[in-house]
């Protein structure tokens, strides 16, 4: 007997990223036929933001010429892993990725792009990135209906942004998952912290004081859900030059060999604007 029909939300699409778990879905469509969505963007464009991964693969690259092989990435936030699978390649041979990623299907769909690109130097977490270690609940998008999901954000807000659909964040709605601290992960190197975690990215950054200071990375966190005052401040502090690079800052330490280069260079791939 056939089992009853039912609507396919991930598939398998051939990008300038490799072989991907895409949700054909992820979209959420404005007026003038434009639209948001990791899936969108792949589907449409056969890649997501890649401005922004060639500026990562620059910087990767910079790190290691300065501080040798193993090279550690973390991607925070890291959707269907578009990010951690083009950083693995890159450092295949001398580096790692760690991925971060609190939407439980979006998480299945990042091990899988792991994998399916034989990135083996590459490992995903399912967690939410916060500023302590703990537990919290979130809620479950309806991934069989159009939505930017990775717009969700993980805590209500009176300006929760609209991703396509109506999200409900009663208890009965949500799931508990664990969070954890960039901190927690007691890592020994890092290079590349990417940050975008909708709306918890200060959350994330109180999270990940001590590293910053042990391991100064280069940091690239999302500011359009945030404060992006609040979040420079909180580089600078920690010894940091920031920049402004789209709704991303863009921060080197001021003792990282890495900051000359990049400020002699005459075109990062992403354009970015000093701030004083």
């Amino acid at each position: 007997m056939r089992n009853p029909p039912r609507k396919i939300a991930f598939v398998l699409a051939a990008t300038e990223h490799g072989t991907m778990i895409v949700n054909r879905f992820d979209h959420c469509m404005f007026n003038a036929g434009n639209g948001i969505g990791v899936g969108l963007k792949i589907l449409e464009n056969s890649a997501f933001e890649p401005e922004e991964v060639d500026t990562a693969l620059w910087l990767l690259s910079l790190r290691r010429q300065h501080f040798g092989d193993g090279v550690v990435a973390l991607d925070c936030g890291a959707n269907i892993g578009v990010h951690t699978v083009e950083w693995a390649k890159h450092v295949n041979g001398w580096g790692q990725v760690i991925a971060i990623e609190a939407q439980e299907r979006l998480f299945y769909a990042l091990a899988g792009n792991i994998v399916i690109n034989n990135c083996l130097n590459a490992r995903a977490i399912h967690a939410a990135v916060a500023a302590q270690t703990g537990s919290m609940r979130i809620p479950t998008p309806d991934y069989l209906s159009p939505a930017s999901f990775g717009s969700l954000e993980l805590r209500p807000s009176e300006r929760n942004e609209f991703m396509g659909q109506a999200i409900d964040y009663s208890d009965a709605a949500t799931v508990e998952i664990r969070t954890v601290t960039i901190d927690s992960l007691d890592l020994a190197r890092l290079d590349f912290l990417k940050i975008d975690v909708e709306a918890m990215e200060a959350e994330a950054l109180a999270g990940a004081a001590a590293s910053l200071a042990k391991c100064r990375p280069v940091v690239i966190v999302e500011s359009l859900k945030s404060d992006a005052r609040r979040l420079r401040e909180t580089l600078e502090r920690q010894g940091y030059r920031v920049f402004a690079a789209g709704i991303n800052l863009l921060a080197i330490h001021g003792e990282d060999k890495t900051l000359a280069d990049f400020e002699r260079a005459d075109a990062p791939p992403v354009p970015v604007t000093k701030l004083a």
